[in-house]
């Protein structure tokens, strides 16, 4: 598995990174967005991609 497509999802409210994910960085050029649960928070909040 290459780790140049890897990517964190980091909670917006609380800033802790929950989740790790891969993307196409050729087809996707824009950050990513996504609602997830977060545990700290226990609340749907939004996630977005981090370096």
């Amino acid at each position: 598995m290459s780790q140049d497509n890897m990517m964190k999802l980091e909670c917006t409210v609380c800033k802790t990174t929950n989740y790790h994910s891969r993307k196409n960085k050729k087809m996707l050029k824009e950050r990513l967005e996504m609602k997830k649960h977060c545990e700290k928070c226990k609340t749907h909040t939004v996630h977005k991609e981090t370096k």
